[in-house]
């Protein structure tokens, strides 16, 4: 309604576009966001095609939730925006997500962040990436805000189906996405939570430990389908221009659209298929009301300063072994912050 697009107007947010320019929102808002040394705030990764929040060149913003004198990552690509709202120097950040670029930063910076089922909010006037996957999602400190504004963007449901209690109570831990992550982070995402599971009459009463990935294969196959998918969306997309302009891409954007133009289109049907059954997999497991708990990222953000090279493409697998079970299947996830890990940092 209109008095709660007012408070949303009101509220200091930020939004970054898919070339890591910020703005400010319309009706007031902070001051520009501060420069860091040679560091902007405000950037985001390369083409939106990362989920680190390292710029090749322009810098990294620095994550404001990670310990003193720590290069720790903020997490990317909408990087700008999550740390804009982790500073509090803005309630609201707005950013995309493809692969993981809410759901990846919220858990490295320690906010709330979501990605909402895939064409529930319009991308008009955004630049796609791989349209398939692209949405629109949002940061907040704390999950009113974030509900709020999902109050303003998100469409009403239309389902008839009975919303029975029992049903609500459906949550489902994917045990085989927990072993995704650092052994700490498990230890401290389940002692966080079981609490609440003990509490009588909390929502989250009845659980359900479950293996998610059809296949056995610890989301290998999530993985090589949605690597697949996704480059060959982005290389529709920016291929063109790519071949036009050559532009200087940085590590690991390079190589990305180096493998991107080098896909055949039998790999990327193959690729389709699986999708295609990791989906109906999913909605066979969650039903109409079932709610999936899992690791929003592997575990706390890493020190640049100190991850070797090696490890880069490893972590990244396994950030993506994570975030593809939505990504893949269009459904909603939201990362909420659980607290942080003593010396490096939070987790989602």
């Amino acid at each position: 309604g209109h008095g709660k697009r007012g408070d949303w107007f009101r509220s200091p947010s930020l939004e970054v576009d898919a070339f890591g320019r910020a703005a400010e929102r319309a009706g007031g808002g902070p001051p520009p966001l501060e420069r860091r040394g040679d560091r902007r705030q405000d950037d985001m990764d390369e083409l939106a095609w990362s989920l680190f929040g390292v710029n090749y060149h322009y810098g990294m913003p620095l994550n404001p939730s990670a310990p003193e004198g720590s290069l720790r990552i903020p997490g990317g690509s909408s990087s700008g925006s999550a740390v804009a709202v982790a500073s509090k120097q803005a309630d609201l950040g707005i950013g995309t997500d493809t692969g993981g670029s809410i759901r990846v930063p919220a858990s490295y910076c320690g906010v709330c962040g979501i990605r909402p089922t895939h064409g529930a909010v319009s991308l008009e006037g955004a630049c796609a990436l791989a349209p398939s996957f692209d949405t629109l999602g949002w940061f907040a400190r704390d999950m009113e805000l974030l509900a709020r504004v999902g109050d303003v963007l998100l469409p009403r449901t239309t389902t008839t189906r009975p919303q029975s209690k029992e049903r609500r109570r459906k949550i489902l831990v994917a045990a085989d996405a927990f072993k995704l992550a650092e052994e700490e982070t498990q230890h401290h995402i389940y002692s966080k939570v079981s609490p609440l599971v003990q509490a009588k009459g909390s929502l989250m009463e009845k659980m359900e430990e479950i293996e998610v990935d059809p296949y056995g294969s610890g989301f290998d196959r999530h993985f090589r389908a949605f690597r697949i998918l996704q480059s060959g969306e982005v290389w529709s997309e920016l291929g063109p221009w790519v071949r036009e302009h050559d532009p200087v891409l940085g590590p690991g954007i390079k190589e990305r659209f180096q493998f991107a133009a080098e896909l055949k289109e039998e790999e990327i049907g193959e690729e389709k298929k699986v999708r295609e059954e990791i989906t109906e997999h999913l909605h066979d497991l969650l039903g109409d009301h079932g709610v999936l708990m899992l690791p929003s990222a592997p575990g706390p953000p890493p020190d640049v300063s100190v991850l070797p090279p090696e490890e880069v493409d490893e972590l990244r697998g396994r950030l993506l072994r994570l975030t593809s079970i939505a990504g893949l299947t269009g459904f909603p996830q939201v990362s909420i912050p659980i607290g942080a890990l003593p010396g490096q940092g939070p987790v989602g």
